[in-house]
């Protein structure tokens, strides 16, 4: 079992846990992710790391609820304990020899982002951050971002908070101004690492993204996380779980991603609906 040490909820639908697992926070790197259980007759849900303290044994996630294991995961407390936690699993971002990244976050996709502007922060690169959230009442993490970043721009889809219009606007405004970045990482929805991409290629800036497909096994048996790539006009499969999380952006075939994550849609609405049912009945 693993102790839940602390948590923190970082707006109406995101939560933030520290774990006690001193074997993952041991070896834990920027990018990879572990997987849990809630309970022995529990699902496997993969989640990235968000930060980890070797000293304290703890590796920090950060959820959002939107499925019937984050549910019940979001209704323990600091002191409850939980069935499983495996990790670290993926390969690790790999930082060396970028002197200028650009960090392009959405959403909860931020909490993902941050540990790897850390991580490029703490290797001497400049950090150019992007953040983009629907609206002010979803923003999380800008102080750590602040920390971390040399250049920080919050974005509100809804204009309610710092400048309004989603992640490609200030990145495309920064790429046709003369900004040479050695690399652009981006982590959140599908779509918008897509455009992200699309936005990106007049250019030739190298993107890499994060992929976070369902996942079973997280050691590359199952399948589920499978992606496909175009690589110099050849479809090669790659999973998620052992050949990432992080791809090269303009290999990624984005529709097919997109058209794989909404299969169980229905299914995950029905089990969040059945967890919320057995918490209110105690």
């Amino acid at each position: 079992m693993y102790k839940i040490a602390s948590k923190k909820v970082l707006n109406s639908a995101v939560v933030q846990m520290e774990i006690e697992a001193p074997l993952v926070a041991r070896k834990a790197k920027a990018g990879q992710f572990i997987i849990l259980r809630v309970n022995e007759d529990g699902e496997r849900i993969p989640l990235t790391i968000a930060g980890y303290d070797r000293e304290a044994g703890t590796v920090k996630i950060i959820f959002q609820v939107v499925g019937a294991t984050t549910t019940l995961l979001s209704a323990k407390e600091a002191g409850d304990t939980i069935s499983d936690f495996v990790g670290p699993l993926g390969v690790a971002t790999e930082t060396e020899g970028v002197k200028k990244v650009c960090i392009v976050g959405g959403g909860v996709g931020c909490a993902i982002a941050l540990p790897v502007a850390q991580a490029f922060h703490e290797a001497g690169a400049e950090v150019t951050s992007i953040v983009g959230f629907r609206n002010k009442d979803i923003v999380i993490l800008e102080d750590d971002f602040k920390a971390c970043s040399d250049n920080l721009v919050v974005m509100t889809d809804d204009g309610s908070y710092a400048r309004h219009g989603n992640v490609t606007v200030p990145l495309k405004e920064m790429l046709e101004g003369g900004e040479k970045f050695d690399k652009i990482i981006t982590i959140g929805p599908l779509i918008m690492m897509k455009f992200v991409v699309l936005t990106a290629k007049p250019f030739g800036t190298p993107v890499v993204v994060s992929m976070n497909p369902v996942m079973v096994d997280g050691t590359g048996m199952c399948g589920g996380c499978r992606l496909t790539l175009n690589r110099n006009g050849e479809k090669i499969t790659k999973f998620a779980c052992v050949d990432g999380p992080d791809f090269d952006g303009y290999e990624v075939d984005f529709d097919e991603a997109m058209s794989r994550n909404r299969i169980y849609a229905d299914f995950e609405a029905r089990a969040r609906e059945e967890a919320c049912n057995l918490l209110k009945q105690g």
